[in-house]
């Protein structure tokens, strides 16, 4: 993303977030953009019987809640660290400046926000009307390009937990684990030390 040095150029903090600190709240209007140094952050909303969707998870050199942020409206989901992780804070109006002063950092800027909304249109189709195994292998085909997962001898491995896997397609975990193993037993995926390989 926004390369490192131009952040703290434009005074970006480093902030640290321990597994599980919410960083925004769905409803909050936005006054920063965050871009991860190292972790993991979900974007996620709760049904009102608690149950949850993540609608993603972001990595290092990734960013996320921006398309508020241009908007000026609230957000439309939580942002929650997955892992211990520390982020890089700039205020809005920094943010803006810098992205009215440096035309590369605005196409790198909607490349993500193209690729997340291709992202969404592609596994919300799939989401309405495929079956388990399909929604999985399309969820896990998709993380390794978004991700640019490298391939080990095994494979690529694929570093969602059951319960994120559930919660980024509307299954059941006990639904994600059935198909899971079909999907193996197809050989459509391995499993190597509870980890999926595809």
């Amino acid at each position: 993303m926004i390369p490192e040095e131009l952040l703290e150029s434009h005074n970006a903090l480093r902030k640290k977030y321990a597994k599980g600190a919410i960083i925004f709240r769905e409803g909050d209007l936005p006054v920063n953009y965050f871009q991860i140094i190292g972790g993991d952050v979900k974007m996620c909303n709760f049904n009102d019987d608690g149950r949850e969707f993540i609608q993603g998870i972001f990595s290092s050199k990734q960013s996320f809640g921006e398309p508020p942020l241009f908007l000026n409206r609230v957000y439309p989901a939580n942002a929650i660290a997955v892992t211990d992780c520390e982020l890089f804070v700039l205020p809005k109006s920094s943010f803006l400046n810098l992205v009215n002063e440096n035309a590369s950092v605005s196409l790198i800027i909607i490349e993500n926000l193209a690729q997340r909304l291709h992202y969404k249109s592609v596994m919300a189709a799939e989401i309405s009307s495929q079956e388990p195994e399909h929604r999985l292998l399309k969820l896990i085909d998709y993380s390794i390009k978004f991700f640019k997962i490298e391939k080990d001898p095994a494979g690529y491995r694929i570093d969602l937990t059951r319960q994120q896997m559930a919660d980024l397609t509307g299954l059941r975990v006990e639904t994600v684990i059935r198909a899971i193993k079909a999907l193996e037993r197809k050989n459509e995926i391995k499993i190597i030390k509870r980890k999926v390989f595809r």
